[in-house]
């Protein structure tokens, strides 16, 4: 079944290779030259010829000749391919920032199924691993395309700061300064509403409040409006393996990257400001900061349960690049 909406890429890429095949064609019958047939209506302007090979294309369902049904299969031949291909995942790949190596993945908003898991539904009993979730979605013929540890959360594993999932809210959105990472204002929250993702700011976002389908909130933000944190220093010692997720500007495209390596915080935002292009970043956490990424055959191992996990699903049989 073709997976997209109007807009979509997916949808998209298939009108483009439509179109690229009617241009080609109508561009191949005005090349080559032919002789009269019996019948043909003689006289005509280029103009005129056009107009009728438009004709044609509009009217697929009437019988054509020969040349009629060979114009319609090499147009509708790579539309069929398309419809027949499954529609491409959310994907990870492997970059390189000043020296230091990365695992960006990245989601469409609008065309990919973006959720939080924390207990299991049935049970209400915590998930904690990346395992838990792939067997809950198993069972309903899907699966993740990627996933990471999504928030910070409590030695129980209860969520730290807002945490919504299905628009249902399990805990409160924490605006007050505080210790720790999550502490240090301004902090955020990652918000998927219909088609569209955004990282917020946790005053402005109690201010607007928007209905989040799914949110977490965790801090410090990495990236405000195109500048990093004020209380980032360049050349910090503390550095640990770090990961964080990223919005553009249109609420598009979200973008989730974790460090290959120990950096600190300077360095991690600059990426997603510098390389990646996003005016708003919010840190997910460091030390504990895992992924699973099957498209990579990698699946990180912690010897303790994850808190909140954010990840992509597609159905079985979509394939991970």
């Amino acid at each position: 079944m073709l997976r997209g909406r109007p807009g979509s890429p997916s949808l998209r890429r298939i009108w483009c290779i439509l179109l690229r095949g009617i241009k080609a064609c109508l561009h191949a019958a005005a090349q080559r030259p032919t002789a009269p047939r019996a019948g043909a209506i003689q006289g005509l302007t280029p103009d005129n010829r056009r107009d009728i090979w438009h004709d044609k294309v509009r009217r697929f369902t009437v019988a054509a000749p020969p040349r009629g049904r060979a114009l319609r299969s090499a147009i509708l031949a790579p539309l069929l391919v398309a419809l027949a291909a499954p529609a491409a995942a959310a994907s990870c790949r492997a970059i390189e920032v000043e020296g230091a190596g990365y695992t960006l993945c990245e989601a469409d908003a609008a065309r990919d199924d973006i959720r939080l898991f924390l207990n299991d539904p049935g049970s209400d009993t915590l998930l904690g691993s990346f395992a838990n979730v792939e067997r809950l979605l198993e069972n309903q013929g899907q699966r993740l395309a990627f996933a990471m540890n999504g928030g910070m959360y409590h030695p129980d594993r209860r969520p730290v700061g807002l945490h919504v999932e299905a628009g249902r809210k399990i805990a409160p959105l924490v605006t007050r300064a505080g210790p720790g990472n999550f502490g240090m204002l301004p902090n955020g929250v990652f918000c998927l509403r219909e088609d569209r993702a955004d990282v917020i700011e946790s005053r402005e976002f109690a201010r607007e409040a928007p209905a989040c389908r799914f949110a977490t909130q965790s801090g410090p933000m990495l990236v405000i409006d195109g500048a990093l944190h004020p209380r980032f220093i360049e050349d910090s010692e503390s550095r640990f393996i770090r990961n964080g997720v990223g919005t553009s500007a249109d609420g598009r495209r979200a973008w989730f990257l974790i460090s290959d390596a120990p950096v600190n915080f300077h360095r991690f935002a600059r990426v997603f400001r510098d390389h990646i292009g996003a005016r708003q970043a919010l840190y997910l956490d460091g030390k504990v900061s895992r992924l699973h990424a099957p498209g990579l055959n990698r699946s990180d191992q912690g010897l303790l349960p994850l808190g909140p996990i954010l990840g992509v699903v597609v159905d079985e049989g979509v394939p991970l690049d």
